[in-house]
């Protein structure tokens, strides 16, 4: 399976970071081909709505949505991790969604997990993970599984927490089916 994994995080080796990379492993050992996109790492310019997509199939914008685009319709396996900045996302994640329109109707019919860190519980993280979860479910993919790296703030507070085991766990659950 192609597995594209796709963090928002704008911290290196931070918490959404490290359970990326535990969720990679584990996929990994399972035989799956597994790409991480660390946004933070990318040039995704605002949209601009001229809606030029409607009739091109493409963004007119010149940056690295266009390649991500084109790996996210050949993946079989969607994978998108945040922290939570005030009870949402963090703004390179969303900034990356609102980018999908020229392809929206191409990226559905996947399996896709969710990660989402914070310094609350699951109560405070639910937003965003619930956020993440019905664009993913728009897109028409299935939401099989989030990930709560939850009660962690600091970089690395997540490495002591049962979600690092449940990324691993979860990446190697995949296989082709």
């Amino acid at each position: 399976m192609q597995v594209l994994v796709i963090n928002g995080s704008p911290r290196t080796k931070g918490n959404s970071d490290l359970l990326c990379d535990e969720f990679i492993r584990g996929a990994k050992e399972s035989g799956n081909q597994v790409e991480k996109i660390s946004l933070r790492e990318k040039e995704v310019y605002p949209c601009r709505a001229c809606y030029a997509c409607f009739k091109t199939g493409f963004c007119v914008q010149k940056d690295d949505m266009a390649d991500i685009l084109n790996k996210m319709e050949k993946a079989d396996v969607l994978v998108l991790a945040s922290p939570t900045y005030f009870l949402t996302m963090s703004g390179q994640m969303k900034t990356f969604i609102d980018r999908l329109l020229p392809k929206w109707q191409k990226l559905g019919g996947k399996d896709a997990y969710v990660i989402v860190t914070g310094h609350d519980g699951k109560k405070g993280l639910k937003r965003c993970a619930e956020d993440m979860t019905v664009i993913l479910e728009n897109l028409g993919d299935r939401v099989k599984q989030i990930i709560w790296g939850e009660h962690v703030w600091q970089k690395g507070e997540v490495l002591k927490t049962r979600a690092m085991e449940e990324a691993y766990l979860t990446g190697e659950k995949i296989t082709a089916v």
